[in-house]
């Protein structure tokens, strides 16, 4: 029971390490920081999936359904628990070109959100001094 637990609870980190990866760019329009720990799930993903590199969550979920007597998986995480369930089987670089425009155009929005609140943050010209200025002045 115990390895089963931790079999699923590699599953589900997965799956929320997939969803900072993908989504994080998103999260960040509204808390800027947490943006260098998309960026950083973005680069794992995409070495994962380009070296063909085995994630150290997969290894874990592989050992502990051995352990708990549970049929071995074929396959990473994105073939076992991803393909067939959020894209068609045998699309993966669709839904990887898909993933690389959702992260691209989070990035994109994170931009235009900083832009924006720059310019808000800054007094433009048309802005009359704080009263504090004045006074200094």
């Amino acid at each position: 029971m115990f390895y089963e637990a931790v079999a699923y609870t590699a599953v589900g980190l997965h799956f929320a390490f997939l969803a900072l990866g993908l989504l994080g760019g998103f999260a960040a329009w509204r808390w800027p920081r947490i943006f260098w720990f998309q960026l950083a799930a973005a680069i794992w993903l995409v070495l994962v999936v380009a070296a063909n590199l085995l994630c150290p969550l997969t290894w874990v979920e592989d050992r502990a359904r051995a352990r708990a007597g549970l049929p071995a998986h074929e396959g990473g995480f994105l073939a076992n628990h991803v393909a067939g369930v959020f894209y068609p089987v045998g699309h993966e670089r669709v839904a990887q070109a898909v993933a690389a425009l959702l992260v691209l155009s989070s990035w994109a929005g994170l931009l235009v959100v900083r832009r924006r609140r720059r310019r808000a943050g800054s007094p433009s010209p048309s802005r009359r001094p704080s009263p504090d200025r004045a006074a200094r002045k």
